[in-house]
C-alpha cells in the first residue's frame, strides 16, 4: 500500500515582507487582522512603548472575508530579518518565542469568526522587568487550522496560512543604534580573452544592526581602479527598509562591466541616520589568458633559480 508523507508548511500573508509595505492592515483574501479600531485600516499597526516590568492592554480584530465562518489560532510572534533577502518575517507558532511574541498573551487562543463579520479579542503584553531596551518587534497573529492541500505524488503537502498585526513595542532606556558592514568578498568573471564579453563582478557583504533599535539602512557601493580612477558610485537597491536590532542578514551585489585590467578598491558606505559604517576591500583585475602567463612566467623564473642554485652548488 503506498502511504503519502504530509509535510506541513506555513505560508503567512503579510509575514514575510522584502520591503515595508504601506500602513494598512495585514490581510489576505480571505481574513483580516489589525489593531482595534472604529473601521479596517484606521489603526493599521500596534505601536507601543512600556517601561520594563510593566504590562500594557489592548485588542486585536480579526475580519473573516468569506461566506463561511473561519477558526484560528491566536498567538504572539517575534519579528525576524529573513537571511534570503531582508524581509520583515515572524516566528511560526511551532518556533519559541523570547521576545514580543512571549510577552503577548490573547484572552483566547482559538476563535472562530462568523461570514462577512469581525471578533475583537483583549490581550496583555508584559514586559519583563529585565527586559532589555530598544525595539521589540513582533505580531499578533491569525492562524487558520485548516490544512489544505498543496500538492500531490508520494509527498503531499498541506499548507496553513496565517495572517500577523506587527506590533512595534519599544521599550524605554537608552537608545543605542549601531550599524556594521562585515565580510565584504568580491568574486569576479572575467573573459579569457580581453574584449570578447563583458565582465562581471559579484560584491558579498554582511549588513549588521548591532545595536538595539530598528534601522532604515541606505547602502552606497563605490569602487576605484589604479590612480584613483571612479569606477562605480551608485546606491544599492537590494537593502532592507527595516533592519531589526540584533540582526544581521547576507546581500549580493552585481557589477556587470567590472574592469578587466586594473587594481583598486571596492568599498560599501552603509548610513542609517547619523550612523555610518564603511569598508573596503582590494582587488586585482587580471585577463585570463595574461594571469595564465604570468603565472607560467613565475614558475619558469622559480624553476631557474632552483636549478642555478644547483649548478653553483656542484662546483
Amino acid at each position: 500500500m503506498r502511504r503519502k508523507l504530509y509535510v506541513l508548511l506555513l505560508s503567512a500573508a503579510l509575514l514575510l515582507l522584502g520591503a515595508a509595505p504601506a500602513a494598512r492592515a495585514a490581510e489576505n483574501e480571505e481574513w483580516a487582522v489589525y489593531p482595534a479600531a472604529a473601521r479596517l485600516g484606521e489603526r493599521p499597526y500596534f505601536f507601543l512603548t512600556a517601561d520594563p516590568g510593566t504590562t500594557l492592554r489592548d485588542k486585536v480584530t480579526v475580519a473573516n472575508k468569506t461566506t463561511a465562518p473561519l477558526t484560528f489560532r491566536l498567538y504572539g510572534a517575534d519579528a525576524y530579518n529573513t537571511e534570503r533577502d531582508g524581509g520583515f518575517a515572524l516566528r511560526t507558532a511551532g518556533e519559541e518565542q523570547t521576545g514580543t511574541g512571549a510577552w503577548i498573551v490573547p484572552e483566547r487562543t482559538a476563535v472562530t469568526v462568523p461570514p462577512r463579520s469581525a471578533v475583537t479579542v483583549p490581550f496583555t503584553l508584559t514586559v519583563p522587568a529585565d527586559a532589555d531596551p530598544g525595539d521589540h518587534p513582533g505580531a499578533v497573529v491569525a492562524l487558520d487550522e485548516r490544512i489544505a492541500p498543496g500538492g500531490g505524488g508520494a509527498v503531499a503537502l498541506g499548507v496553513q496560512r496565517a495572517v500577523g498585526a506587527r506590533v512595534y513595542l519599544k521599550v524605554n532606556g537608552p537608545a543605542v543604534p549601531a550599524l556594521a558592514v562585515e565580510d565584504v568578498t568580491l568574486d569576479q568573471d572575467r573573459p579569457l580573452v580581453p574584449g570578447t564579453r563583458t565582465s562581471a563582478a559579484l560584491v558579498t557583504y554582511t549588513l549588521h544592526n548591532r545595536g538595539n533599535v530598528t534601522l532604515n539602512p541606505k547602502v552606497v557601493l563605490r569602487a576605484e581602479g589604479l590612480f584613483g580612477r571612479s569606477l562605480l558610485d551608485r546606491e544599492l537597491a537590494q537593502v532592507p527598509s527595516e533592519l531589526l536590532p540584533r540582526q544581521r542578514i547576507r546581500l549580493t551585489e552585481r557589477w556587470i562591466g567590472s574592469p578587466q585590467l586594473d587594481w583598486g578598491e571596492v568599498t560599501l558606505t552603509a548610513t542609517a541616520g547619523d550612523v555610518r559604517e564603511s569598508v573596503g576591500v582590494s582587488f586585482l583585475a587580471l585577463p585570463g589568458l595574461f594571469a595564465a602567463a604570468l603565472l607560467l612566467a613565475a614558475g619558469g623564473l622559480a624553476g631557474w633559480r632552483i636549478r642555478r642554485r644547483r649548478a653553483r652548488g656542484g662546483h
